[in-house]
């Protein structure tokens, strides 16, 4: 029974690391999309973030000008994506699809102009990245039986952005549902008309909006980077971003029900690295791709409807024409 629960707590341990980077981006998309701007550009300014965060870490040392640089370069891709669909009135998705693109050759293009490694960057100090934070108390409760288990494995130990990762989710209901700005966010994204008659720019809030997602994506993208990782690999992003707007569509554009669905994604995933090479009874081992395959075939079965039917916001997608 204590082997089971501590297994349970190491999955849960890697959920909650494995979904951080998810769950940053969903809050982001949340903001973008309520304001009735399509982002599927998430993926694009997760791996600009996680690129810069690397870079400027290697260079400087600092993990902390490492984070401040990946949200000014993220924002920086938001502002890109804006310029495009809510200045010139493109079309949101080709947008998003152009920044992924973007930024998928530019990082790697960059890592190999700075650092010769093929588009990686050098490996990281421990005093370059943002290391695990072990709370008070642990060695204190690590005899007493499970309360100790959970308070080490669980609760303690996870680095300064997955506990930030974790606080923003309140902060963004408080913001999206209790403030004058998430109202009016909210209304652009159902009925920019009415805003816009009340003398509110809707140009604006939009701008506002995919700004506060470029600095959730630059922080998630410095976390892979800096702190789950060592350094920055090409493609590291590895699809999250597409992941966290399928967390975004199935949460219902709400930031606790998409809190749900980033874990539920980092459980899988967690999961199926526990499960690789696990001979099961009936069943046998399963395939390495299959497994790996699994998040991935949630993600399609969720947009494609399977799990309910969600409801967008009533002008996402449409360019305001004053």
């Amino acid at each position: 029974m204590l082997d089971f629960l501590l297994q349970l707590l190491l999955a849960l341990d890697a959920t909650l690391r494995l979904a951080t980077p998810l769950i940053l981006c969903a809050m982001a998309g949340i903001f973008a999309e309520r304001s009735g701007i399509v982002d599927i550009s998430l993926e694009g300014k997760l791996l600009t973030g996680a690129f810069v965060a690397a870079a400027v870490a290697a260079i400087t040392g600092s993990a902390w000008l490492g984070l401040f640089a990946a949200i000014g370069a993220s924002v920086f891709m938001s502002l890109i994506h804006g310029f495009a669909c809510i200045t010139h009135k493109g079309d949101q998705v080709v947008s998003g699809v152009a920044i992924n693109i973007l930024a998928s050759g530019m990082t790697v293009i960059a890592g190999i102009a700075l650092f010769a490694k093929g588009g990686q960057t050098p490996h990281l100090p421990n005093e370059s990245r943002f290391r695990a934070i072990e709370f008070y108390g642990v060695e204190t409760l690590n005899n007493v039986p499970v309360i100790g288990t959970i308070y080490r494995e669980l609760i303690s130990g996870h680095s300064l952005l997955v506990y930030l990762a974790l606080v923003l989710v309140p902060i963004c209901a408080f913001v999206m549902y209790k403030s004058r700005f998430g109202l009016r966010l909210r209304a652009v994204g159902e009925l920019p008309e009415a805003v816009d008659s009340a003398g509110i720019s809707v140009t604006w809030l939009r701008y506002r909006a995919l700004i506060v997602g470029g600095a959730l994506c630059g922080i998630a993208g410095a976390y892979l980077s800096i702190s789950h990782g060592a350094n920055f690999v090409r493609e590291m992003s590895a699809g999250k971003g597409y992941i966290a707007l399928a967390a975004v569509i199935f949460g219902n554009w709400r930031p606790y029900k998409a809190l749900f669905a980033c874990l539920l994604f980092g459980f899988l995933e967690a999961g199926t690295s526990r499960l690789q090479g696990v001979d099961l009874p009936l069943i046998g081992e399963i395939p390495i791709q299959l497994m790996l395959a699994v998040p991935y075939i949630v993600t399609v079965l969720l947009l494609a409807g399977f799990i309910g039917r969600p409801t967008a916001p009533a002008a996402i997608g449409q360019p305001y024409n004053k």
